[in-house]
């Protein structure tokens, strides 16, 4: 996700608690403001007594003519986060500081500069900083920049095998987030072919619906978080973060709560899409779902070969999560 930060210029409680309530991660603040943001909850403050000092933890810059962006760009090079606080949009875009690595974040004071930054945050942008005139228009804009998730491309793909495989551990997400039918996570045996499984939202004869919960997988799967990695399902634990799609590609981020690691009967599903194929172990049970191609459930054991599933393909194999061009062969 995105960072989003908040500028405040003078102390104003209700945007303060704005911000919080909005998510910010970060306020910039005068001197003398952290504390009293402090009692409203855990929130860096960035000011001169703050927990990041301007100049030593992150550098406030204004980018107007090509030496402000050279400036930046030298900081960036050095592992500095850079905050730009005033930009000449409309004379220097900020593409050439968007192709360089590093934490760089953009503040904008309207609704079309908002806009024009989320068009330079697909291409890497850390995230912005707000200066919004109001608390509702406060909220409203970080949840635009929250949104703002590139969406997922799934296809269908047919199965030709499912088979039970007897025990092995699975691994249940709980989710800070309830979701809605349909949404779910991407996850394989393969970090190139993911399937989509979904929550635990439906009504059935043996539990109650759990919409926090994804039975997602055996711990050595791969599962799809955010920034374009994987992680193995074993390593996930509470506080991170995990990439939640529905059968359209539609994404969004959930916070892990709680990871449960439990033996179970294991089923095996393996599934072709052109010249691809792919498999997943999922738990041997009703409540477990796969979603259709038209974007419905399709329950662990319900699924017959000929059925297609909607799944996740790329063409990059991973080490450590990311994204690789070299030949990695996963069986």
């Amino acid at each position: 996700m995105k960072e989003v930060w908040v500028h405040l210029d003078r102390w104003d409680k209700e945007m303060a608690t704005a911000a919080l309530e909005a998510g910010a991660g970060a306020v910039v603040a005068p001197e003398g403001m952290a504390e009293r943001i402090r009692t409203l909850g855990r929130l860096m403050v960035v000011s001169d007594d703050g927990d990041w000092v301007p100049g030593r933890d992150v550098h406030l810059v204004s980018v107007r003519g090509p030496e402000d962006e050279q400036n930046a760009a030298r900081l960036l090079g050095l592992g500095f986060p850079v905050a730009v606080m005033h930009a000449d949009w409309e004379i220097l875009p900020l593409e050439n500081l968007v192709a360089r690595s590093g934490r760089l974040l953009v503040a904008v004071d309207s609704e079309s500069r908002l806009e024009t930054a989320l068009g330079i945050l697909e291409k890497g942008v850390s995230g912005v900083i707000l200066r919004a005139p109001d608390p509702a228009t406060l909220k409203r804009w970080a949840h635009r920049v929250h949104a703002a998730i590139p969406s997922e491309d799934l296809v269908d793909a047919e199965i030709v095998s499912v088979r039970p495989v007897g025990l092995g551990d699975r691994v249940c997400l709980d989710t800070s987030l309830m979701m809605q039918d349909g949404q779910g996570a991407l996850v394989g045996n393969s970090a190139c072919f993911l399937f989509h499984v979904q929550a635990e939202t439906r009504q059935n004869p043996y539990v109650a619906p759990r919409p926090f919960r994804i039975n997602a997988g055996a711990v050595h799967a791969y599962v799809k978080v955010p920034e374009g990695r994987t992680r193995y399902l074993c390593e996930l634990k509470a506080g991170d973060r995990v990439l939640v799609v529905d059968p359209s590609g539609n994404a969004t981020e959930a916070v892990v709560g709680r990871s449960k690691i439990e033996r179970r009967p294991l089923v095996l599903v393996e599934a072709v899409h052109g010249n691809r194929s792919g498999s997943i172990l999922l738990q041997n049970a009703e409540t477990i779902c796969l979603t259709a191609a038209d974007g419905g459930a399709l329950s662990v054991t319900q699924l017959q070969i000929g059925q297609h599933l909607r799944v996740a393909l790329s063409a990059e194999a991973r080490h450590f999560g990311m994204p690789v061009s070299e030949t990695i062969m996963e069986r």
